[in-house]
């Protein structure tokens, strides 16, 4: 009889997250994958658990995923765990879990924490509709673009973000939505949690005026657009319009994607259907 891969959510700051179900889960299985064996191995030890941990990380997915799933046919049971919170929330397991599916192995997640979740819960932004984008871009140019897709977005929108990027990020931000509300979460659940609400630049301005600079584990939220006024005309003929007045074509689809929340290959797309 095939084993089971348990997805474990872990703790992401404070070893007391972990729930009861979690630590059973992980005394009892085989073997235990995990991103990092040392990180892993302080989180097990604060609970007494011995099992034998494998490194499992975006270096050595494919050929571990195979010999893993192998484990799982022959009845061993794996309990998946990230280096905090909940396994392929922008962390690696993806592989692992498609392939025991695709072998008829059982998946049973093991729920816990999740930062942009308890990021969210705390923020004092709308929750009623919420898009999570993972890590912005690292490359401005990639990133000025996925923020000014957001001018029209009905959604509170979370990214995660690294520290050395987080100022920039909140320049472009500003540049792109303005005032639009702004919360960063730093260090969630850890000793240092702290929560600074406002607009991108006052942000920013409060972050620049620290010394030490930013540190730690950041959840970037960002509020949802209100008040955007709707506009019936067809792409093709708001974007001829615009070209009619001495715009280029692809300056032209640019505004027109930033005026009306869309993607840019999705105006191009429809410009070329119209025939205009």
């Amino acid at each position: 009889m095939a084993g089971i891969l348990y997805v474990v959510a872990t703790p992401i700051g404070n070893l007391e997250d972990l729930t009861y179900r979690a630590a059973r889960i992980l005394k009892e299985v085989d073997r235990i994958a995990c991103e990092d064996t040392r990180q892993s191995r302080k989180l097990l030890d604060h609970y007494g658990i011995s099992r034998p941990l494998v490194s499992y990380h975006n270096h050595n997915e494919a050929e571990r995923a195979s010999d893993f799933v192998a484990d799982l046919e022959a009845g061993r049971s794996i309990a998946l765990i990230s280096d905090a919170g909940t396994p392929l929330i922008s962390d690696p397991g993806y592989r692992l879990v498609h392939a025991a599916i695709e072998a008829g192995i059982r998946v049973v997640p093991i729920p816990g924490p999740v930062a942009f979740a308890s990021a969210l819960s705390a923020s004092g932004l709308p929750t009623d509709e919420v898009r999570f984008g993972g890590f912005l871009p690292a490359k401005s140019g990639q990133r000025r673009r996925v923020i000014e897709d957001l001018r029209h977005e009905t959604a509170t929108v979370i990214f995660y973000e690294t520290p050395h990027r987080l100022l920039e990020a909140l320049e472009d931000i500003d540049a792109a939505l303005g005032g639009r509300p702004v919360v960063v979460a730093r260090e969630v659940t850890k000793l240092h949690e702290e929560f600074h609400r406002g607009t991108a630049s006052a942000i920013r301005a409060d972050l620049l005026s620290r010394p030490g600079g930013v540190r730690g584990e950041i959840t970037l939220l960002i509020g949802k657009a209100t008040g955007a006024v709707s506009d019936d005309t067809p792409v093709g003929t708001a974007v001829a319009a615009l070209e009619a007045s001495g715009m280029a074509r692809m300056d032209a689809i640019k505004q027109v994607a930033r005026e009306r929340g869309m993607p840019k290959r999705e105006v191009y797309r429809l410009v070329e259907e119209s025939g205009a």
